[in-house]
């Protein structure tokens, strides 16, 4: 955040509508951040259309349908990181437009959420309930063949991404230079991101798209809350140029190797049992209970400890701003809560589908994110 006390910004809906609003200052138009979001939304559903990728078939709906996807979000995600670098080079300040306009992009993205809402619910076939605006109603509603709800993890994750580099222009703009603070949050970011979109495959197995009805949760979530509440640590290393202890920087990257090896790690030997019936997980042949439930490498071991390599990952990022504030901290405290109650949930969840045999699998693996804790 800046150090200068902020100023009283005015933010214009229209030439005769405006809100006052506290920011760093200025005046925000609402127009540009719309043509900027929408046009941003409307390129990746485009591309989302167009761009070479996988067609491969999803898990088993409910209804016992398998929906065919056309997996690019690797295509996608290059378009995006191509673009970025050509505006690095022609026209550098466009990169720091997310930060300078985060006030009006915020509420850009939740008119957006609500609009997407409403036409959601409205549309969906069928007797609907005043609670479905928040839960959904379908499954997996589209659009011209478009899954909504895996292509909204799209703009999500690489809206985090275009606004988490904003900080390092930003940052660079102004005070020319980019600390090793900043650096690292950028790589880890990055990597996070480009995983995700490389095993952008493993999402049609899981239980977001097989079970989740798609509403206003999901979305507001999506467009909302994980690119500007996830960039959180970014803008309280905009400012922060006080040099990073080599201790905390090998601490730091440590965590998130640590992290990015159980999360990436748990989900790829769940992924694989799942879809290749002669997979083997740390050199052995996968083993199961009754042949349904994974007991083979971190699943053996615990049963949810994907949320804990997650925890970890924005944990080791977010310590990059030191101890000065303790809000960036919300972050991993957020995710803490959430991960916590998941975990609960799914175990609920799975006795209720399993029965005796999940009893038997939580004799196996007995934790569920912390081993000898939790």
């Amino acid at each position: 955040m800046a150090n200068a006390t902020p100023r009283p910004c005015v933010i214009t809906l229209s030439s005769n509508i405006t809100t006052k609003s506290n920011h760093q200052g200025g005046q925000v138009n609402l127009v540009p951040a719309a043509c900027v979001y929408l046009g941003f939304v409307a390129a990746l559903f485009a591309g989302s259309l167009v761009l070479p990728g996988r067609r491969l078939r999803g898990a088993p709906l409910p209804d016992g349908t398998r929906r065919l996807y056309r997996v690019n979000g690797p295509a996608l995600l290059g378009v995006v990181g191509l673009g970025a670098g050509v505006l690095a080079v022609v026209l550098p300040e466009a990169l720091g437009f997310p930060y300078r306009n985060a006030v009006a992009l915020f509420v850009v993205a939740n008119l957006f959420a609500v609009a997407a809402t409403l036409v959601l619910y409205a549309r969906a076939p069928g007797p609907k309930r005043p609670r479905d605006l928040f839960s959904g109603v379908e499954l997996n509603p589209t659009l011209a063949g478009v899954d909504l709800k895996l292509f909204s993890y799209r703009p999500s994750l690489m809206g985090l991404l275009l606004i988490n580099v904003s900080f390092a222009a930003a940052q660079l703009e102004r005070h020319g230079e980019l600390t090793g603070r900043m650096l690292l949050y950028q790589a880890f970011c990055a990597l996070y991101t480009i995983n995700y979109f490389q095993f952008e495959h493993g999402m049609l197995h899981t239980w977001d798209i097989i079970a989740e009805r798609f509403g206003g949760m999901l979305i507001w979530g999506d467009y909302v809350l994980v690119p500007f509440f996830y960039s959180l640590p970014g803008w309280f290393l905009v400012d922060t140029l006080t040099p990073l202890p080599a201790w905390a920087g090998v601490t730091a990257c440590l965590a998130f190797a640590f992290g990015f090896w159980l999360f990436r790690g748990a989900n790829g030997q769940k992924h694989r049992a799942r879809t290749d019936p002669e997979a083997r997980i740390w050199g052995r042949p996968a083993r199961f209970l009754d042949g349904k439930l994974l007991v083979s490498g971190f699943w053996g071991v615990g049963r949810k400890l994907n949320y804990t390599g997650e925890l970890l990952m924005y944990a080791s990022w977010t310590a990059l701003c030191g101890l000065a504030s303790p809000v960036p901290y919300l972050l991993p405290a957020w995710l803490a809560v959430l991960l916590i109650h998941r975990a609960w949930r799914d175990d609920r969840r799975c006795r209720e589908k399993y029965g005796p045999l999940w009893d038997a699998y939580c004799r196996h693996a007995r934790f569920r994110m912390i081993p000898f804790v939790y």
